[in-house]
């Protein structure tokens, strides 16, 4: 059965919440304090720079934004669509629907119109179906937490990540775009992933590319029928 999407649902994306990086907690904040008004929370993948169960030291790096947003799954219906950065969220989460990679998209519906919902990493290809299992593997996770001594692993990839520019335009992504709503049967196809916050009509579908949350510092809102991108 799908999920009814509901006026003033929130949409939010590739936050990549890391130290340079708050906005993610900025806007849990804000919501908290009822500064944004919202009845729903996509959280659509890559809201955290690196997050797993399985790893101590970005669980206790990410501590306050995951105390927040426990904290908001009591008043909220939050679902959480996990993405190449943040995996085997349930644990960390056990009140927020989270959605794994193999079992995206979540499917919504409005108004008869049905909406498919992935981070956007999906269809890719088998060899990437591969690594994503193994990067995903609990066992294979918590070895490297116990080679993990002094959390030099963990650091090594922190400050990768923080050094990394993930702020691109793909001058490709139109093209890359009629390839991804093949995929998909529904109306809607909402993705993150990409960082381009565009929007297009193929066919009879319509494509929706969250903004990311840390490149374009905005999110997007679903209200009287239209989706619409808010600076924070």
């Amino acid at each position: 059965m799908s999920i009814i999407l509901k006026d003033e649902a929130i949409f939010i994306a590739d936050s990549h919440y890391n130290k340079k990086n708050q906005e993610f907690k900025i806007i849990l904040e804000k919501i908290k304090n009822g500064e944004i008004f919202c009845k729903q929370i996509f959280l659509m993948g890559d809201n955290f720079d690196f997050l797993a169960y399985e790893i101590n030291y970005f669980k206790k790096m990410n501590s306050e934004s995951i105390e927040l947003l426990n904290t908001l799954s009591n008043s909220f219906e939050i679902f959480y669509l996990e993405g190449n950065h943040d995996y085997n969220l349930s644990k960390i989460f056990p009140n927020i629907k989270v959605i794994k990679r193999e079992n995206q998209p979540l499917l919504l519906e409005y108004s008869g119109k049905k909406l498919a919902l992935s981070h956007g990493d999906n269809f890719i290809n088998w060899h990437y179906n591969l690594y994503c299992k193994i990067i995903r593997n609990s066992y294979f996770l918590y070895f490297l937490n116990l080679l993990d001594i002094n959390f030099f692993i963990s650091k090594k990839i922190e400050k990768a990540l923080e050094n990394k520019n993930i702020c691109h335009n793909l001058t490709y992504f139109e093209e890359l775009v009629n390839k991804r709503v093949k995929n998909y049967s529904e109306d809607i196809i909402i993705e993150g992933h990409y960082h381009q916050a565009k929007s297009y009509k193929i066919g009879e579908k319509e494509y929706i590319n969250i903004p990311s949350l840390c490149c374009q510092k905005s999110y997007t809102i679903f209200k009287d029928e239209k989706f619409t991108n808010i600076f924070l």
